[in-house]
């Protein structure tokens, strides 16, 4: 509140100093709570940023404790006509296989025209399996009967493609048609006319026309197992992908080839090695943010003195309780066994966990089921874990900032209703000094009266 300016009207007074001062040692108990607040709503902060941090670590831990997590394998080929993926249900082992065909999906063109001859067109397509698909088009116009291919269920794609001009110099166009998926299944013909003439044999096939040609055949890929063996075996497919021929493989192929293509399944170890090092990652992560949070900092000034602030989490039974949570989460034994058999220690100084490389890969070749075990295991505590501290509604940090909340949030109606009070307190003092003020001015006056009448006494007496 702004002064009223009455700062030595009669007295000399520095009232508003005076005020001011007064007002600072009024305010004491409100700086103490804004201090309050202001610790609170860091330590608040400091909790949401731990609990995003150990939720973010329970999925890790999730997808880590599943049964096939280190299940990885990697595939490779010796040409760059196959490739291959993986997934968990692959198994280490080779093949050597003979691409004889890509898979490709029929292409036809029609004769050149400027509009269709018929009016309106109606067209029938068959599949390779005797279905047959009616379309009309709105017109003889080539661009309506390209809509009517296209919307309907034929599985045919159309496109006009320009094809000079015909003698009266009218440009001219094709028809291309192409099926929209690959394979010897999507072969089609088209034939001008209904399905019930189709059915009679009186719809001639457009193909058959001079000038329209088929481009390219509906094919399926084939690839031939143990090529020139008695247990040779051509397998087809009618995409580029083969899905069948390794358990959780699936095998692409892009161009025929002549010599066998070798393709082998192999364990990637340095795929389920960063399964491992990504968990105790996540897990050192949150352990790292509470030591660091939790450690004491201190500044020295000019003069000399050193000031220890302490961590936002220093003297935190709760951050405390998750530290020793997740520790024992990683480091007891699983089956009887020590993680360190598997590679993965802490450090007793620093409270960081580690993954021996050389020990965990020697390990996982020799026996992956054992290290599947160990990891899984691992992964479900640290999982149980930081569900328990992070869940969104029960769990231990969450509560512990819900809790926190409500505290700043008093506090702070705390420090509002200060601000009316000593608001009101300055009021009072303001008026008090004001009122003092005029006290004095009016007893001044009175004495400069008295004593001018004293001096007319005096003044007649003589």
């Amino acid at each position: 509140m702004a002064s009223l300016g009455i700062d030595g009207l009669v007295s000399g007074l520095d009232t508003t100093k005076l005020i001011e001062t007064l007002m600072a040692s009024e305010a004491v108990p409100q700086t103490l709570l804004k201090n309050k607040a202001t610790a609170g709503q860091s330590l608040v902060s400091a909790l949401q940023g731990l609990n995003t941090r150990i939720a973010d670590l329970a999925t890790l831990a999730g997808g880590t404790a599943k049964p096939a997590s280190l299940s990885l394998f990697t595939a490779t080929s010796s040409s760059a006509a196959v490739t291959a993926t993986t997934t968990s249900s692959a198994v280490s082992g080779s093949v050597d296989l003979v691409v004889g065909a890509v898979a490709s999906s029929k292409t036809v063109v029609t004769a050149a025209m400027t509009s269709w001859p018929q009016s309106p067109p109606v067209l029938t397509f068959v599949s390779a399996s005797g279905t047959t698909t009616e379309v009309t088009a709105a017109s003889s116009s080539l661009d309506d009967v390209v809509t009517a291919i296209n919307a309907s269920a034929a599985g045919v794609s159309a496109v006009k493609v320009a094809s000079g001009k015909d003698a009266s110099g009218a440009v001219q166009y094709r028809l291309q048609l192409s099926s929209e998926k690959t394979g010897s299944a999507r072969d089609f013909t088209l034939r001008e006319g209904s399905a019930a003439d189709v059915a009679a044999g009186t719809a001639p096939d457009v193909v058959a026309r001079p000038g329209a040609a088929v481009v390219a055949a509906a094919r399926d890929a084939s690839v031939t197992l143990w090529a020139g063996t008695a247990a040779e075996q051509v397998v087809t497919s009618s995409s580029n992908t083969f899905t069948d021929v390794l358990p959780g493989v699936s095998v692409t192929v892009s161009a025929v080839s002549a010599d066998p293509v070798h393709l082998t399944v192999a364990r990637d170890a340095k795929a389920a090695a960063k399964v491992a090092t990504d968990l105790v990652a996540g897990v050192n992560g949150a352990l790292s943010l509470i030591s660091t949070r939790s450690a004491a900092a201190s500044t020295t000034n000019a003069s000399g003195t050193t000031t220890v602030t302490p961590g936002v989490f220093g003297g935190n039974s709760v951050t405390r309780a998750v530290t020793q949570l997740l520790t024992d989460a990683v480091i007891a034994p699983v089956g009887g066994l020590s993680p360190s058999t598997v590679g993965i220690s802490i450090d007793a100084k620093t409270g960081q966990f580690s993954v021996d490389a050389e020990k965990y890969a020697a390990a996982l070749a020799a026996d992956p089921e054992k290290v599947q075990a160990m990891m899984s295991g691992i992964a479900e505590r640290v999982a149980a874990a930081a569900t328990s501290v992070s869940d969104k509604r029960d769990g231990t940090l969450t509560k512990v900032i819900t809790g926190q909340q409500s505290v700043v949030r008093s506090l702070n109606d705390q420090v509002v209703r200060w601000d009316d009070r000593l608001a009101s307190r300055r009021a009072e003092l303001q008026k008090t000094y004001t009122a003092l003020e005029t006290s004095l001015s009016k007893l001044q006056s009175q004495q400069s009266w008295l004593t001018s009448q004293i001096a007319g006494l005096t003044g007649s007496s003589s």
